[in-house]
């Protein structure tokens, strides 16, 4: 959620700003709110490149190397998602971020009955390699890295790019992929999960173990606070939660015998810029100092690299809205400027028409060249974080500290991310907020530019909220009969024999504590599908019953 509230007296004048993660904010700022916050320009600020990098990551930051953008895409079939895929990197687009419709992402074929009437609906249908090679066909995997977003299936897709990366002659060693692979988020906020709770963070810790062994140059797992806060949270949450959930995979990993200095500085955040402006900047600062200290101090990571927190801040979803659909547009540009001005490394908008439809390409172009502006004519690359040293921002970034902390302290009294999870307590409290700011907006206590409140509906206050007329990227049926068409054809054509023994060396490596990702590897060259792939987790792992937490 996310706008902030305003308290006004009877002539429009602010009494009083609150932030969605409690913050109060004054009317004005000056050097004794640092003075009085204990604020220490080598402790909690540095130089840019420095520890602990609350200013960027990088020395000179977007002046050496602007963002890398990565609109989310995908629909349909692979053939279709592989000329959107074109037309982007032909426009400018430096690197792809996947979409798969639901069946792919729930494990299930687009035969599966299950799978009806959403086969290519919210993103692309895959169901084996052959699909993966029609939808990264031409592409220059060697220097075009891809996030596949993607979770409870994450290591069947890792293993699949991997696959088609050596069908086409390209060595695991040249090869960038991150799949978002945060199946504890699913838990908490978007629903796409099929394994209990201990089997998901397994999966996540084998792709790890195996991205720092054979793939070196991959992000195995790219946590997901996104939707943690699209789903109710507030931005301190947002990153609190984030931070939790990575702790939990980095036990998960180290039980393994690896240290976190061969692991931590391959992980990725995908964080969302939804929201009051100022509290977005000062979430991303804060997140990036407490990310560096944290795993300093508690982990003993001593290289610079392995301290970055690295990633996407992006998206705004749920910031759009249906009524006056162009308002998104505006609502996109002030999202990238807040990741511009947050030190985003990369970022990616949602589009102005997502509220309805998967993006067109008039509308995801849009949103390209919105990023691209920003780069090349507001001046965002002039000078590395222009706000340091803002009386405001710096006070505001250290009480946005206090609070992450306050409430990664809390999951810890719940007993971890693992426990909070498995006992609901982290996604009723996440429900709960959801519900009561959805309140908020219908009575008017939040205000959404264009949208009226029930209260005043029907009223001469009402402004005029007619939806605009968008141009639709329609479900297409023909889709999933080509889907099906082509999974009957695979299943004719290929080596019988070898599918099902590669298939037995996956489960007998699920039943035991050996790592799953070579077999999967073996799986999708053998052409193996999706839907049996996971047949064999969901036969050894069972399925999560989400717990009664109402």
């Amino acid at each position: 959620m996310g706008v902030a509230k305003y308290i006004k007296n009877e002539k429009d004048a602010i009494k009083e700003v609150i932030y969605q993660s409690g913050i109060t904010v004054k009317p004005s700022y000056g050097p004794e709110d640092l003075e009085r916050a204990g604020f220490s320009y080598e402790k909690d600020l540095g130089a840019p490149g420095e520890y602990p990098f609350t200013r960027s990551i990088h020395p000179q930051s977007y002046r050496s190397r602007a963002w890398t953008t990565r609109q989310y895409t995908g629909f349909g079939t692979p053939e279709e998602t592989n000329e959107r895929f074109k037309l982007m990197i032909a426009n400018g687009q430096n690197g792809l971020n996947v979409a798969f419709d639901l069946p792919t992402q729930m494990g299930y074929d687009s035969d599966h009955p299950l799978a009806e009437g959403e086969v290519g609906r919210v993103g692309m249908a895959i169901d084996s390699l052959r699909d993966f090679e029609a939808a990264f066909k031409g592409i220059p995997l060697d220097r075009i890295g891809s996030g596949l977003t993607i979770n409870a299936v994450a290591t069947i897709m890792m293993a699949m790019y991997q696959a088609v990366a050596e069908k086409f002659g390209y060595s695991k060693n040249q090869i960038s992929t991150t799949p978002q692979n945060d199946i504890l988020k699913e838990m908490i906020g978007r629903g796409a999960w099929i394994f209990p709770v201990e089997h998901g963070v397994r999966l996540v810790g084998d792709s790890i173990e195996y991205a720092v062994k054979e793939l070196p140059k991959s992000n195995p797992v790219s946590i997901c606070g996104y939707h943690i806060r699209e789903s109710g949270a507030t931005p301190a949450q947002e990153i609190a939660y984030a931070f939790e959930i990575a702790k939990a995979y980095i036990e998960n990993v180290t039980q393994r015998g690896i240290k976190p200095e061969d692991f931590v500085g391959r992980f990725s955040f995908n964080l969302n810029v939804y929201g009051n402006l100022w509290e977005q900047i000062a979430k991303f600062r804060a997140a990036r100092k407490l990310w560096a200290k944290m795993l300093k101090e508690d982990y003993g990571v001593k290289d610079n690299k392995n301290l970055f927190l690295r990633g996407l801040f992006g998206g705004g979803g749920s910031g759009l809205t249906k009524e006056q659909p162009e308002n998104n547009i505006m609502r996109g540009a002030y999202y990238a400027l807040g990741a511009a001005l947050s030190g985003a490394q990369t970022t990616a908008l949602c589009s102005f028409d997502e509220a309805y439809t998967i993006p067109t390409p008039r509308s995801a172009l849009l949103s390209l060249r919105t990023l691209e502006i920003l780069m090349d004519e507001v001046g965002l690359r002039d000078t590395v974080d222009p706000l340091a040293g803002s009386y405001f921002v710096e006070t505001l970034t250290l009480e946005m500290e206090k609070k992450i902390l306050e409430e990664m302290k809390e999951v810890e009294k719940w007993g971890g991310m693992v426990k909070s999870i498995s006992n609901g307590f982290v996604q009723r409290k996440v429900s709960r907020q959801a519900y009561e700011f959805e309140k908020g907006l219908q009575s008017g206590e939040y205000r959404k530019v264009g949208v009226v409140p029930v209260s005043e509906k029907g009223t001469a206050k009402d402004p005029g909220t007619e939806a605009a007329a968008v141009e639709l990227h329609e479900y297409n049926e023909a889709w999933a009969e080509k889907s099906k068409a082509n999974l009957k054809e695979l299943r004719r054509t290929r080596n019988g024999k070898d599918v099902a023994e590669t298939l037995k060396g996956l489960e007998k490596a699920a039943k035991t504590s050996e790592n799953v990702m070579p077999h999967l590897v073996k799986c999708c060259h053998a052409y193996a599908t999706v839907g049996e792939m996971a047949g064999v987790f969901r036969q050894v792992f069972g399925e999560w019953k989400e717990p009664d937490f109402y």
